[in-house]
């Protein structure tokens, strides 16, 4: 026992302290400086904290913070465009809370007829605050989830079916929107609300197929009514072009008409103011010019006198007159 006890005194007396505390201090040296450097991702801010209390708010990029967990760094992807699906989930998503634990129960809604429908929809959102979204609510992800989910429940149960599946779904997306950022800046949930979009939205499975008969008739109806306005708008244009220029047309052979009866007019007055002063000269030059407007465009014609009974002598015929050859 007394050797043994001698040995390891001996063993003691003979190691290296002031190595072994500059070994440790050199280790403890890296661990600082190895934690003292972060890097914010593109995309994000960095919220420092100092043994859990909020400090500053730092960009995106490489930075510096005191060591050994004194200060602590929360990125935040405020740039980032972030979405909540309802009703159905997008495989390979990395938001926690994007897709909701029960996506049946969640489209499942009742209308303002009390009838049934399927209603898939996504709420896009980004982190505006990020002092807010980490410190002034708990789950603002969730919060965000049970709002959406509540007031898209309160305006679907405000319409009917019809309107929620055909001519109503962009009422309603302009609706829910506005209530959803209402109540997202009272919680201070620090988030803007960019958009909500509907999806799918289907009556239940057992009258489906009725649904979608009474959609594909309504859609030939519309296909109907455009066809006829489109061959309405190509008949009533050509018609009211064709009838502008057949006013035209007539407007101008009425002035034709109107300028050249006044021109008649004017010229008759004129020729009976100088038959009043000359009427024998007046008729002579009338007649004339008469003849001189008739003779060229008429055929050769012979003018008598009615006294005259043969222009020319009459050769006597023969007997037997001889026939002409066929």
């Amino acid at each position: 026992m007394n050797d043994l006890k001698s040995i390891l005194g001996r063993t003691l007396n003979a190691l290296p302290i002031s190595p072994l505390l500059g070994m440790l201090g050199i280790m403890l040296l890296v661990v600082a400086l190895t934690s003292a450097f972060y890097t914010i991702p593109a995309e994000s801010e960095g919220i420092v904290l100092r043994f859990g209390k909020y400090i500053e708010k730092v960009p995106s990029g490489l930075h510096v913070k005191l060591p050994l967990e004194i200060d602590t760094v929360i990125s935040v992807p405020t740039q980032r465009q972030q979405k909540l699906e309802f009703g159905f989930a997008t495989p390979g998503y990395t938001n926690p809370d994007q897709a909701g634990d029960e996506p049946e129960l969640e489209k499942s809604m009742v209308t303002g007829d009390l009838n049934s429908a399927l209603v898939e929809w996504i709420v896009q959102y980004r982190i505006t605050d990020p002092e807010k979204y980490l410190f002034d609510v708990r789950d603002p992800g969730l919060t965000l989830r049970d709002i959406s989910e509540a007031v898209m429940r309160e305006v679907v149960g405000d319409r009917t079916v019809d309107e929620i599946i055909t001519i109503g779904r962009q009422e309603i997306e302009e609706t829910a929107l506005a209530r959803i950022r209402l109540l997202a800046e009272h919680y201070q949930l620090g988030m803007t609300i960019n958009q909500v979009q509907s999806k799918n939205v289907n009556p239940p499975e057992p009258v489906q197929p009725s649904f979608n008969e009474v959609n594909r008739a309504q859609q030939d109806r519309e296909n109907v009514i455009n066809l006829a306005n489109g061959e309405y708008n190509k008949a009533v244009p050509r018609a009211r072009g064709e009838a502008d220029q057949k006013i035209r047309a007539a407007d101008g052979y009425r002035f034709k008409r109107i300028n050249e009866a006044e021109g008649d007019v004017a010229a008759f007055n004129q020729l009976l103011e100088q038959y009043l002063k000359a009427p024998e000269v007046t008729r002579t030059r009338i007649y004339l010019e008469t003849l001189g407007e008739v003779l060229p465009q008429a055929r050769q014609q012979i003018i008598v006198d009615d006294t005259v009974q043969q222009i020319l002598p009459m050769l006597p015929f023969p007997t037997n007159p001889v026939e002409m050859p066929q």
